[in-house]
């Protein structure tokens, strides 16, 4: 942890995406590339071998299967807004509401968003300060020094990697392993499970190399073929999935914007809810590998200024969760929450009491700025810059973060109050408060309350709740955004939902 130590105490110091990122991802089918692993060797928690089979020996019939429903990009209320809209109602089978991993740019992200979101218990990840093209060091650091001292996001928290357009070198994953984050997310797999030759593997360490994406452009025998070998650092692959055609039919990032093999020139939202079910369908009758929803949150937000809202495809994508809810040990989870049961992976019959999976809510009344919406109420910060305007309870930059400068210092509030303090090492975020400096709690049995309940013996009736329509009423955990609602300021303020969208808007046109 020697850099995470080294930026923490920098830290102290200095007190949408394109549709289909990286395009349809490749396999190796081919069978030209080689993996060897000796599972007598690499062994849980720390190292574990790419496999086709449950990790820990498990049998498919005792395995849960797993839905990582993931986003990309901005952290804001209109991308918020739009991920709520098919996991807000829901909840898993022990009674938890399902929780997601977003890949945060720094670019037209409202920090104090992004915040409420990890506050709610939801995984922050890094997707470099700007979305360049093969990120170095600065672009991979600058948004973890970003992301701590603007939204209060413990260091250590910030766990998972997704490359930009997941475009990454061997270089990329080395600056991964050496900014000492436990997990990359930039590969796929791209063959169906139902192939001899599938590469839908269980996540993996990279002690003996990568076994996804061997042939993506430009990176050709740099990766696979026993490299790069980065001890302890996991790769979750990003599961593909297929339509009629299989291998040749390949989807990943925001399938609903593809056009079917049928022909046409728009989506067709049918075909693409058959090619889920079916892809979902053959993960759940083999050996469990877990389902991949990943998206470009943007492209589906409702009710953005301008933009006609994508009801069909919205109600299509929660007509999917609503059916695969309904099938057994169905789990809808972060990529952190799958780590930790592949690192210690429990049959079903025990999943009642794996804590990973319970839902401890942080039991604070106190009106401080900590990310919970209904404590910050007016305390949360306007941090006026052109490009994105944000908010934040940690006190706004003098200059926009970036790359070179990702820590600028804290501007004097114009209104003369003193300078807000940054989350320190020792205190977690539910608890601090950044304008007293003061923590509320910071011994190990800090007040949470568990709303997590028994799903019966033995693993029965494990049905996840909820549906996804517009009647269902959503769990207390989530605090629906919604455009200029979430950002509720003065009347005279110029900084509204309308000025973000504009700048948001202006960076998908450059994004694209």
């Amino acid at each position: 942890m020697a850099l995470r130590r080294s930026l923490a105490v920098s830290l102290a110091l200095l007190a949408f995406a394109n549709a289909q990122d990286g395009g349809p991802p490749s396999g190796d089918n081919t069978g030209r590339h080689t993996y060897s692993c000796d599972a007598s060797k690499c062994k849980l928690p720390d190292c574990a071998c790419a496999s086709t089979s449950p990790p820990g020996g498990l049998s498919p019939q005792d395995t849960p299967m797993f839905i990582l429903f993931t986003a990309d990009d901005a952290v804001q209320p209109y991308t918020l807004n739009s991920v709520n809209q098919f996991l807000a109602q829901r909840k898993n089978p022990n009674g938890c509401p399902v929780k997601m991993t977003f890949f945060t740019s720094l670019s037209y992200t409202n920090y104090a968003n992004v915040t409420d979101w990890y506050v709610a218990g939801n995984e922050i990840a890094d997707h470099t300060m700007t979305h360049v093209n093969l990120p170095n060091a600065d672009e991979i650091n600058g948004n973890l020094m970003a992301l701590n001292s603007l939204a209060g996001i413990p260091l250590s928290e910030i766990r998972g990697f997704r490359a930009p357009f997941l475009n990454f070198s061997a270089d990329t994953l080395q600056i991964v392993k050496d900014s000492q984050f436990l997990y990359d997310s930039s590969t796929s797999a791209s063959v169906p499970v139902t192939d001899p030759n599938t590469d839908a593997y269980w996540p993996y360490t990279l002690d003996n190399g990568l076994a996804n994406s061997c042939d993506n452009e430009g990176i050709e025998g740099t990766v696979c073929d026993g490299k790069p070998v980065l001890p302890g650092l996991w790769e979750i692959p990003m599961y593909s999935i297929f339509d009629e055609r299989g291998v040749a039919g390949v989807h990943l990032m925001d399938p609903w914007l593809d056009i079917p093999p049928s022909g046409g020139t728009t989506f067709n939202d049918s075909a693409t809810l058959s090619w889920m079910q079916s892809t979902f369908t053959a993960h759940y009758n083999g050996n469990r590998q877990p389902f991949g929803l990943y998206t470009h949150p943007i492209h589906v937000a409702p009710n953005v200024p301008g933009v006609v809202t994508p009801n069909s495809t919205i109600a299509m994508i929660n007509q999917f969760l609503d059916w695969a809810q309904t099938q057994q040990n169905v789990w809808i989870i972060t990529n952190y929450q799958l780590l930790q049961w592949v690192r210690n992976p429990v049959p079903i019959s025990q999943l009642n009491d794996f804590a990973p999976f319970k839902c401890p809510t942080p039991q604070v009344t106190a009106k401080i700025c900590n990310g919970m919406p209904e404590n910050e109420a007016g305390l949360t910060q306007n941090c006026y810059f052109s490009d994105f305007p944000f908010q934040t309870c940690y006190g706004c930059p003098t200059d926009a973060p970036t790359p070179a400068n990702p820590l600028p210092a804290q501007a004097s509030p114009s209104d003369g109050s003193a300078l807000r303090h940054r989350l320190p090492a020792n205190c977690s975020t539910p608890f601090w408060d950044p304008i007293a400096g003061s923590c509320l709690c910071t011994s190990t049995d800090c007040a949470f309350t568990d709303s997590s309940k028994p799903i019966g013996p033995n693993g029965a009736n494990l049905t996840g709740g909820g549906t996804g329509q517009p009647s269902s009423t959503p769990t207390p955990s989530y605090i629906p955004f919604n455009g200029n609602d979430a950002i509720s300021l003065s009347p005279s303020s110029v900084f509204t939902g309308v000025a973000l969208l504009s700048g948001f808007a202006a960076g998908i046109t450059m994004l694209l």
